[in-house]
């Protein structure tokens, strides 16, 4: 028996013009790691929707085919039916989850089952631990992250113990270190208890290392369904977008094969005599900015009455045209930090002064989308400058996360006067690599018009492209703040793949820049072996 199989299923939305899905067919043995690869809008979330009932059931529209989970009919069950064999974390986990606590809300699937008190209790436990949730069990649901939602959500999916797991890009709101554990916990998973997993990212760099088979979609059809090495070598042949950074860096640097990982690629580099030295020595810090502030945080503190200290004497300041990446783990007070920025906290301690008004935009996309098509939700203009002026007919609500994101960035933009801050928590949410460059570029032409941008994000590729300075939180206190080189080089976590293939070494972090560190090795290398 299959965990799931798709057999030429196309799937249509109510008023696309377009099937989301056309003709596929796919079977997922039981025990199979497998990612789901592709651009935005290219029917990778439909194609979980179908594997957990949702689509057509909660999405309406149309489809033909058949999906079977574990055997299990999916037009002939319900929800609840299918959940029984799927365990389905979607992009917004901060929709499923309904309980007032996170033990309650891991021990709802399985109290509904009629499970003895004891086995709940020990199931909850077990599951916490593993996802990394445990300090959390007696906290309030509303009072998370979203890393930390997410995790919860991932916990009470995975309790039951079912035998397919679906995850909508689970590590999208993980910091770095939160996102490996994630992925390898979920292979432990797989390995252990024979539950299939089907996983859709963006981010491959995270997963295919330890994925056994990755499939492709374009424009809703299936195009390659092979092992992490394969999928590597389709891709550079037909969609280079989708190569991991390793992967670009060794087509760069014209080495072969291509990596599915650091280790692999560290080994190839060993073996041609080409790893450069690591990086050991300290950036120079980071200029203070002179003259007028776009943005000055002056000893702020945020302390919750009976409660955490959010933020720690923060002192921060952002010049006008300034490009600054924060960072830090789940938790660390990144988007408590934002929303001081906007105005929307007040500090307990300390003063927070802009320049003029600080467009934020939080993390949930959903939150900013009030209408029924995508026109009526921002200008014609705004929708162009994100690149969505095409799905003006659309509801928002049927767009991929990565769509939705740059919808709510449109709304934000075009809310009053010209901001003098554009203040972002996790924009690269459910976006692409072309979308993620895209939106980099818009972010740097809107400094060189003189605006200040501030953007708080887990994704160190993504901030590697735009930011000239970063900022690191840990416990709501600033413990690092200096060039975006120097100050990810030399991480362990918080850095680029890139950067850890090499080391560090001449603060490479984008795939282009680290192919001429590795040309210049060679370079080396062939000199000391000339001779003389």
């Amino acid at each position: 028996m299959t965990a799931v199989e798709f057999d030429a299923v196309t799937y249509k939305y109510p008023g696309a013009a377009r099937p989301a899905l056309r003709s596929v067919s796919l079977s997922i043995e039981p025990g199979e790691f497998c990612v789901v690869a592709g651009l935005s809008g290219c029917g990778k979330s439909t194609l979980l929707r179908a594997a957990a009932g949702l689509a057509p059931r909660f999405f309406g529209g149309e489809i033909d085919g058949r999906v079977r989970v574990n055997g299990v009919d999916t037009r002939d069950a319900s929800v609840a039916q299918i959940g029984q064999h799927a365990g389905t974390v979607l992009q917004d986990p901060e929709t499923q989850v309904v309980m007032a606590t996170v033990r309650a809300e891991i021990a709802l699937a399985l109290e509904n089952r009629g499970l003895p008190r004891a086995e709940v209790a020990r199931a909850v436990e077990e599951t916490a631990l593993a996802v990394g949730v445990a300090d959390l069990l007696d906290r309030s649901t509303a009072e998370l992250s979203g890393g930390e939602l997410q995790r919860v959500a991932l916990a009470a999916a995975l309790a039951p113990r079912p035998a397919l797991v679906l995850l909508d890009e689970p590590t999208s709101q993980l910091d770095p270190v939160a996102g490996d554990e994630l992925i390898w916990q979920l292979r432990r998973l797989n390995q252990e208890s024979d539950t299939a997993v089907l996983l859709v990212e963006h981010r491959l760099e995270r997963c295919l290392a330890a994925a056994d088979r990755v499939v492709a979609l374009d424009d809703g059809e299936l195009v390659c369904d092979a092992d992490p090495q394969g999928f590597l070598r389709w891709a550079a042949k037909a969609a280079p977008r989708l190569m991991t950074p390793g992967a670009r860096l060794f087509a760069a640097a014209g080495i072969e094969p291509l990596p599915a990982g650091v280790k692999q690629a560290r080994a190839t580099l060993r073996r041609e005599g080409l790893s450069p030295a690591a990086a050991t020595a300290e950036g120079s810090p980071a200029p203070r900015p002179a003259g007028p502030c776009a943005l000055e945080l002056k000893g702020v503190w945020h302390e919750l009455r009976d409660g955490p200290v959010l933020l720690r004497n923060v002192d921060l300041k952002v010049a006008p045209g300034e490009a600054v990446a924060l960072m830090g783990r789940n938790g660390a007070g990144k988007s408590t930090l934002l929303r001081h920025c906007a105005g929307l906290e007040e500090p307990t301690r300390g003063a927070v002064r802009s320049g003029g008004r600080v467009a934020l935009l939080m993390q949930n996309p959903s939150d900013y989308l009030l209408h029924e098509r995508v026109a009526d939700e921002a200008p014609h203009a705004a929708l162009e400058l994100v690149s969505l002026a095409g799905l003006a007919d659309r509801n928002p609500r049927d767009l991929s996360g990565g769509e939705r994101q740059r919808l709510a960035l449109a709304i934000v933009l075009a809310g009053g006067e010209a901001p003098a801050v554009i203040a972002l928590d996790e924009p690269t949410r459910g976006m692409d690599a072309a979308a993620k460059d895209a939106l980099a570029a818009w972010l740097l032409a809107r400094c060189s018009a003189g605006c200040a941008v501030l953007v708080a994000t887990h994704d160190t590729e993504f901030a590697a492209r735009f930011a000239a300075r970063t900022v690191l939180l840990a416990r709501g206190r600033v413990i690092a703040d200096g060039p975006t080189g120097a100050t990810l080089a030399r991480g362990r976590w918080f850095t680029t793949e890139t950067a850890r293939i090499l080391g560090g070494a001449r603060d490479a972090l984008l795939p282009e820049d680290g192919a001429r560190v590795i040309r210049r090795a060679d370079a080396v290398s062939a000199a000391s072996e000339a001779p003389a």
